[in-house]
């Protein structure tokens, strides 16, 4: 139990340097996720012919029913990352990221549905925790308000990812999993991307300078590294929690963004009070997610 409970922690640690590097990385939200998806795909895939090749691991080949069920998780998560670049670059680091705190409650709304249980009165008080949280952090800023429209979709969709994830993921294992979940994103994103640049121009299709260096770091670390504990934790821990502790993202997030980007005028009375409700709600949950497993 303390080893998933560390794992989880330690994903919410480098899930913190996606939304500086969403930042950096000059393309566009929905340029930036196909590169990142199909540098990671290519990745898993050689990854997992070496692995095969030492009889550590094996390529596994599956019914076209798995790959779309792996896939369409995977055009969740993909969904999920372009409208989360997309606030962050229409607004800043902190708002993007404060927005993806709104995950646990819209878990608190969608899993019982999806699942089939009642709602929890507790899970949404603590979601209520995050959303006072963040209000009074921004108060709906109106210079920002894109910004946090594109958020809140954003961490509504990644609500919907972890759900259907860890119902899916019971039935595969992890690193094939995350193969085709990439695999699955690329090419519903590659249908996408037409549509998109309809509407919204794309502009540069390719990195330059350190963009490469900072699609690598996000690909390797933040996506392949980060992707396969969060299947691991997923697996183990139930969805709200993984969701709920994902609130403390932001504080990682907003600590990096000030030093690199200045984003230190946020940083007031009600700053400090909505991040201590956000990091209130995850302790809370926490505790009660181990009480009730030790009972």
């Amino acid at each position: 139990m303390k080893k998933d409970y560390f794992l989880l922690h330690l994903s919410v640690f480098i899930a913190g340097f996606t939304g500086v590097l969403g930042r950096l990385i000059t393309l566009d939200s929905a340029i930036l996720v196909w590169w990142r998806m199909a540098a990671a795909a290519v990745i898993m895939f050689v990854y997992l012919r070496i692995l095969e090749t030492h009889g550590r691991a094996s390529l596994q080949r599956y019914k076209f029913r798995d790959m779309l069920q792996m896939g369409g998780v995977g055009m969740l998560l993909c969904l999920h990352w372009v409208f989360f670049y997309a606030s962050i670059k229409a607004s800043n680091v902190s708002i993007g990221v404060v927005c993806f705190s709104l995950v646990g409650f819209f878990t608190a709304l969608f899993e019982p549905i999806i699942n089939k249980h009642r709602l929890s009165g507790r899970e949404f008080l603590f979601s209520l925790l995050t959303i006072l949280g963040i209000y009074l952090i921004f108060h709906f800023d109106s210079r920002y308000r894109l910004g946090i429209v594109l958020g809140v979709v954003s961490s509504a969709l990644y609500a919907l990812f972890a759900i259907a994830n860890q119902r899916v993921g019971k039935h595969y294992e992890a690193k094939n999993m995350l193969l085709w979940e990439m695999v699955g994103g690329l090419i519903g994103l590659t249908c996408l991307i037409p549509l998109y640049n309809h509407f919204i121009p794309v502009g540069r299709l390719y990195p330059v300078g350190m963009d490469y260096a900072y699609l690598a770091f996000m690909v390797v670390i933040c996506t392949i590294g980060l992707c396969l504990l969060q299947i691991i934790v997923l697996q183990k821990i139930p969805a709200f929690t993984v969701n709920l502790t994902y609130n403390l993202e932001p504080v990682y997030s907003i600590i990096l963004s000030m030093f690199i980007f200045s984003e230190y005028k946020e940083l007031n009375f009600s700053f400090c009070i909505g991040i201590a409700l956000i990091i209130l709600s995850v302790l809370l949950q926490t505790y009660y997610e181990i009480k009730k497993r030790n009972a």
